[in-house]
């Protein structure tokens, strides 16, 4: 006996969740969120391990691509006495620090009232007016230098582009407009005249070798900590505070740290002040009326 075929109709709801479709919906875009940011981090420490192993000279052909902008700024000519005396103290400073002879550094002054410095790619090192004009003695002015030559050293600069242009382009892939103004204004916009953000552990290991390099100099560390009087300061006399303070960690932390590291290395934290050249004053006023048109 053949049984008689009867159509059943599936149950109501089979192909449908019973979970609300905006709670769904949530969870996919949280998941999909997780996996970018995961991704990002993943390719931005990859990006800081990979960046040292590209060749200085590399680096500096990167720099040579933003060299232009210089032409725009008001900038001293490299035959200017500031310029002269701040690259001879790099020199002794780069020195100090044991930077190979491939690894030259390169000092450029800006008349301009920012109250910063900082290095950048291919060990270009930049000083504003408005931070020598605070600097009371060549002690406190070689802390300064010699922090930024470390981070050359440290080939801080081309990590922290590595880590910018990976961080742009993975963006890209879930916002191509976001991803792309990040790498803009990295490789564009930014260019060579603009600092690069480090990391705490940058700062903090280019504060070691720069107080190790003014101990070789000067046979001890006087001036470090006095940077950090110089710069509150200039705080108090400005509506905003100096963009040296803004890119590096807080300052009682550092003024702890660099203390810390003397005292472990046995270097002195007394000794005799070098004054800066008795014409240092007189070079800034002058370059500051030269692009001022007195």
């Amino acid at each position: 006996m053949i049984p008689e075929y009867k159509q059943v109709q599936p149950p109501e709801g089979i192909n449908t969740s019973k979970e609300h479709p905006l709670k769904e919906f949530g969870l996919l875009l949280a998941g999909v969120l997780l996996i970018v940011v995961v991704a990002i981090v993943s390719l931005s420490y990859a990006a800081h391990l990979l960046a040292p192993f590209i060749p200085f000279s590399a680096e500096q052909k990167m720099a040579d691509m933003f060299s232009s902008q210089l032409k725009d700024e008001p900038i001293a000519s490299q035959d200017a006495e500031v310029t002269r005396y701040l690259q001879s103290l790099a020199d002794r400073l780069a020195k100090a620090e044991e930077l190979p002879a491939t690894m030259p550094i390169t000092v450029h002054y800006i008349d301009a009232e920012t109250v910063n410095a900082f290095a950048t790619l291919g060990g270009h090192v930049f000083f504003f007016r408005g931070l020598l004009e605070n600097i009371p003695n060549e002690n406190v002015l070689a802390m300064v230098m010699a922090h930024e030559i470390a981070h050359v050293k440290y080939r801080h600069p081309i990590k922290s582009l590595g880590r910018a242009v990976i961080t742009g382009t993975a963006i890209a892939v879930v916002s191509s407009a976001a991803g792309g103004n990040i790498i803009a204004d990295v490789l564009g916009e930014t260019g060579l005249l603009t600092a690069l953000k480090f990391s705490r552990e940058q700062e903090q290991k280019s504060d070691k070798t720069a107080l190790q390099a003014l101990a070789h100099v000067y046979g001890h560390v006087e001036g470090a900590n006095t940077l950090f009087d110089v710069l509150e300061q200039a705080h108090q006399g400005a509506r905003q505070a100096p963009e040296f303070f803004s890119s590096h960690p807080h300052t009682d932390n550092r003024i702890e740290n660099i203390a810390a590291m003397a005292k472990m290395h046995n270097w002195p934290t007394r000794g005799d002040i070098t004054p800066l050249p008795a014409q240092f004053s007189d070079w800034l006023a002058e370059t500051d009326n030269q692009v001022s048109g007195f």
